[in-house]
């Protein structure tokens, strides 16, 4: 099996029902069915090596890494945005057969401005028939190779080289098949996805939303009022995200004084949703189940947390369906319910290796799987996460996981994000400064805060070594590409690059 296995068929069945939609430009499944397999063609006589894509947001890159798949060669999916020099290291150690880019040094060359019809051109798979087949009756067959490399992602970190991960088809392809059985997504839904394809949740959702033979809508680029008349005009169902994405189409939607009835689901992964924006959520999306999902580049699905389930107050939910955990210790000894220590994963998502070196975060326990996270399991499987061990301070002699202090300052009426990170202190070891970003409008009667109010608001919750004394105001928020924050260009910003509260 392979991740475009159900393409055929779709294009058989439905072919001209739509498949892909991305502003302005739109394939109906017949058509994506047709455009792949050609391009495969192409790509099968390509020299040997992964097929390089670095190409902006839109249906060709879409279309090209569906096709490299297709062939069985490994679509690695570059990040436009890197620096010159980032982007040549990458090359030089993922050594890709055949690189297809807007820029001069492409083996193949697309003009950024044509779109579906200059990659027809530029590939040699034919004419604007190609694009829109005139007899739909398609039967190429699917390919099988489920344990060939078939994509290389690349983590958003904010400093040093960006970590490649390999995955293989399988580890997606039974992925599809859990959130079928997890969320029921099928032909009938029209799949919302309006971030970039270099972000694996994106790119996830073109591949799982096709598989299903749904319509796919992608965005060049993240813009709340565009993507609100896009979930209108298409009826969209399924609505993909990132925290920091969701909030500012609530944001636009709080504004208008309007709602998207028509979308039933809503996923939401890549950090913690805020508890506090829950309200906010079911004002302005009624019918919209909510599921957000725990998971790592490395690991895929972890846990997720359902909006009708009955989730402990902090956890991240409940094993996703086919996952196995585990809590650790370092040497590896299984810790009882309860105890906090490293996660372990063991599930058919994992990644394959790495493209660009080993991760000294990455640990092993057999078939598991741990990226140093930490967390607890309690006694009905419910896990919660105390931080990333390698992210922990030690401030007063004691251990810090700072996620824990962050999500109880992002339940604030008055704060949209923290941070809190440790500053070198003389006597602490290291004191800790909460980076703050505030609201942007008064929800739930928030308003201006002040450092008394912080510390009265985190007293009654934290133990108090956790309780941070200082705190700063920033007003541009740093994100990576990804939509997290970047907790690297926060530090930066101390002391003379934000603002203290009072």
């Amino acid at each position: 099996m392979s991740i475009t296995r159900h393409l055929a068929r779709h294009g058989a069945e439905r072919p001209h029902a739509p498949a892909l939609t991305c502003e302005g430009e739109s394939l109906t499944h017949g058509a994506v069915a047709a455009l792949v397999q050609r391009i495969a063609a192409r790509f099968q006589d390509a020299p040997e090596g992964g097929i390089a894509l670095d190409l902006p947001n839109g249906a060709a890159l879409a279309v090209l890494f569906l096709a490299a798949a297709h062939a069985g060669r490994e679509g690695q999916v570059l990040d436009p945005s890197w620096p010159a020099g980032q982007r040549a290291d990458i090359l030089a150690r993922i050594r890709p057969g055949l690189l297809v880019s807007c820029g001069v040094d492409g083996d193949v060359r697309l003009s950024p401005t044509q779109g579906l019809a200059g990659l027809a051109e530029a590939m040699g798979a034919g004419t604007t028939q190609m694009i829109e087949p005139p007899h739909p009756d398609l039967s190429f067959p699917d390919p099988s190779f489920p344990d060939l490399p078939f994509y290389v992602g690349f983590t958003s970190g904010s400093t040093g080289l960006p970590k490649g991960y390999r995955r293989a088809h399988r580890s997606w392809t039974e992925s599809f098949d859990a959130d079928t059985r997890e969320f029921g997504i099928g032909p009938d839904d029209v799949l919302l996805a309006p971030g970039a394809l270099t972000h694996s949740l994106f790119l996830y959702a073109l591949a799982r939303g096709l598989d299903a033979g749904a319509h796919v809508i992608l965005t060049k680029s993240f813009r709340p009022r565009a993507v609100a008349d896009l979930a209108r005009r298409h009826q969209a169902s399924v609505l993909c995200g990132v925290p920091t994405q969701l909030a500012l189409l609530l944001d636009h939607l709080a504004a208008e004084g309007a709602t998207l009835d028509q979308v039933r689901l809503v996923l939401c992964s890549g950090a913690k949703w805020p508890a506090g924006r829950k309200a906010l959520l079911s004002r302005h999306l009624p019918k919209a189940g909510f599921a957000e999902f725990y998971g790592a580049s490395e690991l895929s699905f972890i846990t997720v947390a359902k909006g009708d389930e009955r989730v402990p107050e902090g956890s991240v939910g409940r094993a996703f369906d086919g996952v196995r955990l585990s809590i650790r210790d370092r040497a590896g000894r299984r810790l009882p319910v309860g105890r906090t220590g490293l996660v372990f994963v063991e599930s058919p998502f994992l990644f394959l290796d790495y493209a660009t070196g080993d991760s000294p975060d990455l640990m092993r326990h057999g078939p598991e799987i741990s990226v140093g996270d930490m967390g607890r399991l309690d006694a009905a499987g419910f896990l919660t996460l105390a931080g990333r061990a390698k992210r922990m301070i030690v401030t007063s002699g004691k251990n810090l996981y700072p996620e824990e202090v962050e999500r109880q300052l992002e339940l604030h009426p008055a704060v949209a994000a923290a941070a809190v990170l440790g500053v070198p202190d003389g006597k602490r070891g290291e004191r800790l400064v909460a980076f703050i970003q505030p609201q942007e409008r008064a929800h739930e009667g928030g308003g201006q805060v002040t450092r008394a109010d912080l510390v009265a608001w985190l007293r009654p919750r934290l133990a108090l070594f956790k309780v941070p004394r200082l705190y700063a105001r920033v007003a541009r928020w740093p994100l990576t590409a990804s939509g997290k924050t970047d907790f690297a260009a926060v530090a930066r910003l101390w002391p003379h690059g934000c603002e203290l509260i009072p």
